[in-house]
């Protein structure tokens, strides 16, 4: 730590004396700055309607190649930051709402729709003079950023990123004037092959640096448009910013589970295999774009302008090569990432903190958290129990099967619970944390409070059953058949609840309105009544079938029982009813009324 802020102390060094002996540099390095400030301004504004519209539309326009295609172009030049759509879509892979084909074919679109931004900088940008435009936004997008709604704040933040895009080009341009009388910068100038690959390197150190392939062509654009860069080491920046632009996406794909590793590492693949066309095609590609420009009536000196088209004609090479492969590409990342082993399976897999800035990919990615621990904690509860998961799941004969089965499974539940549950639940309160403190009130967050309570809820319920186990465990061995026979049905009504609950989950609960509706039912013949079995267990001691101290530990246990099936039952009804919060509440208004009427009526 000592060492990092020891070179982060002298790199500021360093900046601060280029900045006072240079004013020239000086200039430039404000415009870049804005530049940048303006892009982060310009993602948190989309960020904040990233709550619900990105999410539908990516949802609905995405079940195809060409849609995901299509989505990635569309956003990307929408929002200007390939980043921040690369960042959602490996978020939502994360969450297991995309396969992954279609997050290759958006990250595809994506690096296509990024080309816009050359486009925009090159032919209004570099042709006048921005701070007319870009003051006024500065204005009024500041005014907005004060308003209480959600939808001006982002307007705002949205505004005044442009407005600080624009003032950021200005910046720079001024800057590159500026050094044409103090020193000309083309005499830096490296040609042939090993000025292509040292520039190529200069555009991915400075993408890498500024986290924004936008800004270092914008940076190489000004640079060109004052002819401080010639146009052909401003073809190999343009390579090299390509390249640079996919560490965001690695940085990403770092945090999030296999599925986002593998999106980050398609994304490399692919910006690594254009730019490796565009370096060996380089001279065929300026002929092309020599050619295009001519039809489109750009001047042949018009180099900004030239510069965009061969950025958009090598992007879409690289689609027009990679396309028609990307099932082979998907599948051959699934070799080389492969799922983990079994015995990680208590790491938490959807929990990737770039899934954080959207609330549905954070609720979708904790919703799935939260079944992966359930199925963590059914291996617990069925082996406290004394039974397997396939017994319970696959039996036909539930009764009977758990009537004959006096097998024992020695398991420490204490151990198993810290080694698959705890670690998931710790996961899934911190992400929820997480999560409160970016997130505005409402049924986003209420969402994640149900299934925060659905977590605690089968936490519980292994507490219970780590109860009801100890004299479990005596009394399945035991040759009295009454008091097996009371212990064999406690079992019963707690496997028929761990089934129900899993069949739910493997149906992924379509319909929550009659999945709950099921868990109704479930309820009525699972839980235990306390006054029957006060009546069961004084027939049993009257008739001296059980001894008092049997007496005294069913009792004790049905309890144990009754509060397993509650813990289970709860729990899985809040994970139910977070999918649709308001629906929940209709049915829990509905649920008091019928309790209500109930009442009366008695």
């Amino acid at each position: 730590m000592n060492y990092r802020r020891l070179v982060l102390a002298a790199l500021l060094g360093l900046l601060a004396l280029a900045l006072w002996a240079s004013p020239e540099f000086k200039q430039v390095a404000a415009g870049v700055a804005i530049f940048l400030f303006g892009m982060l301004s310009l993602e948190n504004g989309f960020r904040q309607f990233t709550g619900g519209f990105l999410e539908s539309v990516l949802r609905r326009t995405t079940d195809t190649i060409p849609k995901s295609l299509g989505f990635g172009i569309v956003s990307t030049a929408i929002m200007q930051s390939s980043s921040l759509v690369s960042v959602i879509t490996i978020s939502f892979l994360s969450a297991g709402m995309l396969p992954l084909i279609t997050g290759i074919g958006i990250i595809f679109g994506a690096n296509l729709g990024t080309t816009t931004g050359a486009w925009l900088f090159a032919t209004i940008g570099m042709k006048m003079s921005l701070s007319a435009f870009a003051l006024p936004m500065l204005v009024f997008g500041v005014v907005l950023n004060f308003q209480g709604s959600r939808v001006l704040k982002a307007s705002g933040a949205i505004l005044a990123g442009l407005g600080f895009l624009f003032l950021g080009i200005d910046f720079m341009k001024d800057g590159f004037e500026g050094y044409q009388a103090a020193v000309d910068l083309r005499a830096y100038a490296i040609t042939g092959i090993t000025g292509l690959l040292v520039y190529t390197g200069l555009g991915i150190l400075a993408t890498v640096i500024m986290q924004s392939s936008h800004a270092t062509l914008a940076l190489t654009l000004a640079g060109l448009a004052t002819g401080q860069i010639t146009y052909e080491n401003a073809l190999a920046l343009a390579i090299g910013a390509n390249i640079g632009t996919t560490v965001t996406a690695l940085i990403g794909g770092l945090g999030a589970n296999i599925a986002g590793k593998r999106l980050a590492g398609a994304h490399l693949f692919f910006n690594l295999a254009t730019a490796a066309m565009a370096l060996v095609l380089v001279e065929p590609l300026r002929w092309s774009v020599d050619g295009l420009s001519a039809l489109m009536s750009i001047a042949d000196d018009d180099y900004t302008v030239k510069l965009a088209v061969f950025h958009t004609l090598f992007n879409c090479l690289g689609v027009a090569v990679m396309l028609p492969r990307i099932s082979q590409l998907a599948r051959a990342l699934e070799r080389w990432l492969p799922e983990g082993p079994e015995e990680a399976a208590a790491e938490p897999r959807y929990l990737n903190p770039a899934a954080m800035d959207s609330p549905d990919s954070a609720n979708v990615a904790v919703r799935r958290e939260v079944w992966h621990l359930f199925d963590q904690a059914f291996v617990i509860l069925a082996h406290g129990l004394h039974l397997h998961r396939e017994q319970i799941c696959n039996c036909d004969d539930l009764r009977a099967m758990i009537n004959n089965n006096r097998e024992r499974i020695d398991i420490d539940i204490d151990l198993l619970y810290r080694q698959r549950v705890k670690r998931l639940y710790n996961a899934i309160l911190d992400f929820i944390s997480g999560c409160m403190t970016r997130m505005s009130p409402g049924s986003s967050t209420e969402s994640l409070y149900r299934l925060q309570h659905a977590a605690a809820e089968m936490v519980e319920a292994i507490k219970h059953v780590k109860h009801l186990r100890k004299n479990l465990t005596t009394y399945l061995a035991a040759n009295n058949a009454a008091i097996r026979r009371e212990y064999n049905d406690l079992r019963l009504r707690v496997a028929i609840v761990l089934r129900e609950t899993h069949r739910l989950y493997e149906g992924q609960f379509d319909d929550a309105s009659t999945a709950i509706l099921e868990l109704d039912e479930i309820a009525v013949s699972a839980r235990v009544d306390r006054e029957s079995m006060v009546a069961r267990v004084t027939k049993l001691l009257g008739t001296k079938q059980i001894d008092s101290a049997m007496a005294t530990s069913l009792l004790n246990d049905s309890a144990y029982a009754s509060e397993t099936v509650d813990a289970i039952l709860t729990g899985t009804r809040e994970l139910l009813t977070a999918t649709d919060v308001d629906a929940a509440r209709t049915t829990e208004a509905l649920s008091v009324s019928d309790e209500g009427q109930a009442g009366v009526n008695i």
